[in-house]
């Protein structure tokens, strides 16, 4: 028989799961017992952005559990955010390197992390420094999958580009804000895992998701129109058949909106029909769907 590659892995999920309106929007009410967000979560998509690993070092403890409780779904993998003291502070110590590795070793040693997303700053522009602060950085976590989410739209030139390719660094195709210095939307692959982030926030000027410290606004309370989906799912379809596994993460997580973005998406990329969004207003209507 002629031999058959395998079909390229196209995961789509929320960023992060622990939202207090969620347990209004999301989460089955009562919870019943025993309930974990991730096992929730792993039970209708096939991964999700681990946004706490941004603020905080992870325990081994913590991230093993999380694999167990994404167990069951073998398709599923994880995306984690680099410690912003890495992205931000620009601080690269071995000790530190070391006990965020740690962190995540559970997930890496169970095959439920799919990459480390490395989230710049939106002034992170592409310079001689900041090119060889990224390349030290993909050299201190050359043990983990790396994809860089580069907001300055410096980065997309053939330049920018080229120093991802070089060396083996993913590029998250980005939807935010309409900006003259930030990235627009594309569909870039530079490495074996793609990924696209969107982050609700395609609202026009003074609708800004990140401040100058990176810190995220009111951006993400924004819910996708189909239409705008169908734009994504056209610029996915141009590079995912190339990649290894490719993420879609929605980060619009008011009112659980990256949910209801999340399966329609999921739905157009497979094919299949999944209900209009609803106004997030009817908490009723959405505890139903979600809790299904």
């Amino acid at each position: 028989m002629p031999f058959s590659p395998p079909t390229p892995a196209l995961r789509v999920g929320p960023a992060g799961w622990n939202f207090s309106d969620w347990d209004r929007f999301v989460y089955p009410k009562p919870r019943p017992r025993g309930f974990h967000p991730v096992e929730f979560l792993a039970n209708r998509f096939d991964t999700v952005e681990i946004a706490s690993s941004f603020h905080q070092f992870l325990r081994p403890e913590l991230t093993r559990l999380w694999a167990l409780r994404a167990g069951h779904n073998r398709q599923f993998q994880f995306s984690a955010r680099l410690h912003r003291t890495f992205t931000h502070d620009r601080t690269l110590d071995s000790q530190q390197v070391k006990v965020f590795s740690e962190g995540l070793a559970p997930l890496a040693d169970s095959g439920k992390l799919g990459c480390v997303l490395m989230q710049f700053p939106s002034a992170f522009r592409f310079t001689a420094e900041n090119k060889d602060f990224l390349i030290r950085l993909r050299r201190a976590f050359s043990h983990f999958p790396l994809v860089a989410e580069l907001r300055h739209r410096s980065w997309a030139t053939e330049e920018g580009i080229g120093t991802l390719i070089d060396y083996h660094v993913g590029f998250c195709n980005l939807d935010q804000p309409v900006n003259v210095r930030l990235t627009p939307p594309t569909s870039y692959l530079t490495w074996r895992v793609g990924y696209v982030k969107l982050h609700g926030s395609r609202c026009g000027p003074g609708h800004e998701a990140f401040d100058d410290r990176g810190l995220r606004s009111s951006g993400n309370d924004y819910l996708y129109s189909l239409a705008e989906l169908e734009e994504w799912k056209t610029r996915i379809a141009r590079f995912a058949p190339l990649a290894d596994s490719t993420f879609v993460i929605f980060n619009n997580d008011a009112a659980g909106k990256s949910i209801i973005n999340g399966l329609q998406m999921q739905g157009l990329l497979e094919g299949v029909e999944r209900p209009a969004a609803q106004p997030v207003a009817q908490e009723s209507r959405h505890g139903e769907l979600f809790a299904a």
